[in-house]
């Protein structure tokens, strides 16, 4: 999935976290809600302005990011 169309930092928007476009939801609470264990059938009925296509792009954006992360070891 090609989440930039769906995925935008603006510093405008919460200060430039990455968010749903033409929402303020932050790609950070999506993942937090998944990771809390709430399906993604509850997601949308919790944010009915999200799509299925918005959480798999939030998803897909995520892992690019921690794909160009630079391992620092202590």
């Amino acid at each position: 999935m090609d989440y930039k169309d769906r995925i935008i930092s603006d510093p405008n928007i919460l200060r430039g976290k990455p968010v749903i476009k033409g929402t303020r939801i932050p790609v950070e609470l999506i993942l937090e809600k998944l990771g809390e264990g709430m399906s993604i059938e509850e997601l949308l009925e919790a944010y009915p302005s999200l799509t299925k296509e918005d959480v798999l792009a939030a998803l897909s954006y995520s892992a690019d990011v921690i794909k160009s992360e630079e391992l620092v070891e202590s």
